[in-house]
C-alpha cells in the first residue's frame, strides 16, 4: 500500500498543503487540526510523515527537484514550529539525530535538506550548523542520547574528518551511534572507506536507513 492510499481525509489539506511548498495554508490547516482537539504527535504521524513519504515515492520515479524539496522543507518548518514552539521533546519524537556538516566545508543545503526530510518524518533533529568540529559532533551525541549522526560533505577534503568520527564517539563510549554520510563528495566513498554505517545517495535514501536501523531496535 502506497502512501497516498492512507491518507486520512481530514488531513489531506494538510498534505496538499505541505507538498505544493505553502506554508501559510500548511499553517491553517495545522490550526484548525489542533482546534478540534488533535494532538501534535498526530498531526505529525497522519500529516507531515505521510507528506513526506509522498514526496519521498516521487523522487524515487522522477527527477530530483531541489527548488520543490526546498519548498516543501520551508512548510514542514513552518508547522513543526506550530507544534512545537519550544522545539520537538525527546519524548514526542521517534529518536534524535545530530545532522552537520564538518569542519572544513561551509556548504550546508544538503544538511538542511536531510533535516527537513526528517523533521517532517517525526525526528528530533540537533542542527550543529556547517564548518563544525568533530569534537563538537561527539559532544552533542552524549549530551542529547542521540541514535544517530548524520555528517553532509560537499568537497572531498573534509573526508579525513569524516574518518574521525566512528574513533572519536567509540573513545566516549558511544559505539552504538550510527554514523551516516552523504553529500556530492562522500557519496563517491563506500562505507567501509569513510568508516561509517552508511553512504546515503540521497536525504531520502539517508532517512530510509535511519528508519531501518531504528525499526530494529523497536522492542
Amino acid at each position: 500500500m502506497d502512501a497516498a492510499s492512507t491518507v486520512r481525509d481530514d488531513f489531506r489539506p494538510l498534505i496538499e498543503a505541505l507538498l505544493a511548498g505553502d506554508h501559510a495554508a500548511a499553517l491553517a490547516e495545522t490550526r484548525r487540526l489542533s482546534q478540534i482537539g488533535l494532538s501534535a504527535e498526530t498531526i505529525v504521524t497522519a500529516g507531515l510523515e505521510i507528506a513526506m513519504q509522498q514526496l519521498d515515492d516521487k523522487c524515487t520515479v522522477e527527477s530530483f527537484n531541489l527548488l520543490e524539496i526546498m519548498l516543501v522543507g520551508r512548510a514542514v518548518s513552518a508547522v513543526v514550529r506550530e507544534l512545537y514552539p519550544e522545539g520537538v521533546p525527546p519524548d514526542k519524537s521517534r529518536g534524535t539525530l545530530i545532522v552537520a556538516t564538518l569542519e572544513g566545508d561551509v556548504h550546508d543545503l544538503g544538511k538542511n535538506i536531510v533535516k527537513m526530510v526528517l523533521i517532517g518524518k517525526g525526528y528530533r533533529v540537533i542542527d550543529l550548523g556547517r564548518d563544525c568540529p568533530v569534537d563538537t559532533v561527539v559532544a552533542a551525541a552524549e549530551r542529547e542520547a542521540a541514535s544517530g549522526v548524520l555528517i553532509s560533505g560537499l568537497i572531498s577534503t573534509i573526508v579525513p574528518q569524516v574518518r574521525r568520527v566512528r574513533a572519536a564517539l567509540r573513545a566516549h563510549g558511544l559505539d552504538a551511534v550510527w554514523v551516516v554520510a552523504g553529500g556530492a563528495a562522500l557519496k563517491q566513498l563506500v562505507a567501509t572507506d569513510l568508516d561509517v554505517d552508511c553512504v546515503a545517495e540521497n536525504a531520502f535514501d539517508g532517512a530510509r536507513y535511519i528508519e531501518q536501523r531504528f525499526g530494529e531496535t523497536k522492542p
